[in-house]
């Protein structure tokens, strides 16, 4: 009796140790950030933030990640000496911005710097002889997801910086 059950369950013994073994790296993947900094790139006015997220798998290759963020952005006509003309600058937001790429993932791991913004200037123009400057940049409420629904709030938040850019 004792050999029939052995010749009976045996095989099904060794059928759901096998499935156990290969279904244990896929359930240890977790997927997570484990930091994500944001700094505001002075030559674009974009927001830059880096981030660093584990625990994807050795079967994943890429990963879509988003950064969102509340910007506004500060526009300033100039006449060509450098100087500011009368005139008050022309305040843009807040409003959404975002920005998505696909990052290699190496060793189950990913690392990267997603941007998003500046705000657009939309229809602001200045007068024929000035040029039109973004002159200063912030953003808050900045969260960084992968395609799989993980997320993570990005510090320093709010952040903003002065910058004199030529659009």
């Amino acid at each position: 009796m004792r050999r029939l059950l052995i010749l009976l369950f045996g095989p099904l013994a060794l059928v759901l140790s096998a499935l156990v073994l290969a279904a244990g790296p896929a359930a240890a993947d977790s997927p997570h950030f484990q930091f994500a900094d944001n700094s505001i790139d002075t030559s674009t006015g974009a927001l830059n933030t880096a981030f660093k997220e584990v625990g994807l798998g050795t079967g994943t290759t890429s990963v879509g990640i988003t950064v969102t963020a509340n910007a506004t952005a500060t526009y300033q006509c100039y006449n060509k000496a450098g100087n500011k003309p009368q005139g008050v600058p022309k305040t843009f937001g807040p409003s959404g911005v975002s920005g998505s790429a696909n990052f290699p993932v190496r060793n189950g791991q990913t690392t990267g710097t997603a941007v998003a913004g500046p705000l657009s200037a939309g229809s602001f123009s200045c007068p024929s002889g000035q040029l039109r400057f973004l002159d200063a940049v912030s953003y808050s409420n900045t969260v960084i997801m992968d395609q799989f629904g993980n997320s993570l709030h990005a510090t320093p938040d709010p952040i903003s910086a002065t910058v004199h850019i030529q659009f």
